[in-house]
């Protein structure tokens, strides 16, 4: 509850004006003795006006506190928007003969008919695929979770920055975008107050990335691990977010413990009615505040993290990007994406890479860009952790 200085702080030019028409009234400063007969309506005028202004204040105050979120989700939100990284025009027309030109370099070769997936075009505005993300994954609160998160942000940036030149140089034919994947919801081992096993990161924590990613025009994708929670509770929450254009969404089936179990204990699930609510959600976003298409990001590694994918809906709002999340061996990563990713097509593929646990196993290393852009299909989106 503010006080009654602070009211008159937030609103100073307003409330000195008014104060000063109602001292007139009194005749504070006047020597001259008023007579009673002339005073005594003016003491009833102030009178009812004096609560009346006081409310007034005190509501005008309290949806001043009530915004001021808001306000500053904003300001960040339009530092980001000004940024020379939205290049994608809502209302410019999809080019669709480059589109589908693209769609088929992105199959690369592949004689199963699975590859490119048949879908309706995007809206305007989309990125995929026109470029190729290269994102670089974590958490500022843990240097183990990412490298996002394990170097200063100066030597983070500059090392993604290397990376895109690589993936450029690899490419030639379509552009880089460099991307940053926060773990905005992440999950823990330990319940919390409402025994959901996951912690969601302060809203400064998500400006701080707006403002990293601004300086090397990066795009920003919030990523969500429910644990015991759903994406039904944790979405909405990041709304004021995902209304920016320049940021996307990530879930993680892995972390979505369905069976009631301690996240890190068993793998987790989701299945395609959960992709598909996130899918709407977004697409009502995009809609309702003329932006350009959203991408949807789903982590998976194993068959049972994404039952029913047959089931997913493709909307022209959303682009939906199956991501091979396994690390390990070269030949265990090939597979994966073989049998999860590849032989089981939704939209777009993507592929995760680990400068750590890639190479835990003996023998393994991390795979190149010249020997990921070999895979049928080619990823349209890297992260790297």
């Amino acid at each position: 509850m503010l006080s009654i200085k602070a009211l008159g702080y937030q609103n100073k030019t307003l409330s000195i004006s008014f104060l000063a028409q109602l001292l007139r009234l009194f005749n504070i400063n006047n020597p001259i003795p008023m007579p009673i007969k002339t005073l005594a309506p003016r003491y009833l005028y102030l009178f009812l006006l004096v609560p009346a202004f006081l409310f007034w204040m005190g509501f005008s105050s309290c949806n001043s506190v009530q915004s001021q979120q808001q306000r500053r989700i904003q300001i960040s939100a339009d530092s980001i928007i000004k940024s020379d990284s939205i290049a994608m025009a809502v209302g410019m027309p999809l080019d669709t003969a480059l589109y589908n030109e693209r769609m088929a370099k992105l199959a690369n070769g592949d004689s199963s008919g699975r590859w490119p997936v048949r879908s309706a075009y995007p809206e305007s505005g989309a990125i995929l695929p026109f470029k190729r993300i290269v994102a670089y994954y974590g958490n500022l609160y843990s240097k183990r979770m990412g490298v996002l998160g394990e170097y200063p942000e100066k030597e983070m940036l500059g090392k993604l920055t290397e990376e895109v030149k690589k993936w450029q140089a690899a490419d030639t034919t379509m552009e880089v975008q460099p991307a940053l994947h926060y773990i905005a919801v992440t999950a823990q081992g330990y319940p919390g107050k409402d025994n959901k096993y996951r912690l969601r990161m302060p809203f400064k924590q998500i400006d701080s990335v707006l403002k990293m990613a601004a300086k090397i025009n990066a795009i920003v994708f919030l990523d969500v691990q429910v644990a015991l929670s759903n994406v039904q509770t944790e979405i909405p929450l990041l709304e004021p977010y995902l209304k920016m254009p320049n940021v996307h969404l990530g879930i993680d089936p892995e972390f979505s413990m369905k069976t009631g179990k301690k996240p890190g204990t068993v793998i987790g699930t989701m299945d395609a009615s959960d992709v598909n609510f996130v899918s709407e959600y977004l697409a009502k976003l995009v809609k309702t505040n003329d932006l350009p298409p959203k991408i949807l990001v789903v982590h998976r590694f194993t068959q049972a993290m994404l039952t029913n994918y047959k089931n997913i809906k493709l909307r022209p709002e959303v682009q939906m990007v199956m991501d091979m999340d396994g690390w390990g061996a070269q030949s265990r990563k090939y597979t994966t994406y073989r049998e999860f990713i590849s032989k089981q097509p939704v939209e777009f593929t993507g592929f995760k890479l680990f400068y750590k646990n890639d190479f835990r196993e003996k023998g393994s290393r991390i795979l190149t860009p010249q020997e990921v852009l070999k895979l049928k299909p080619q990823p349209v989106y890297i992260q790297y952790q």
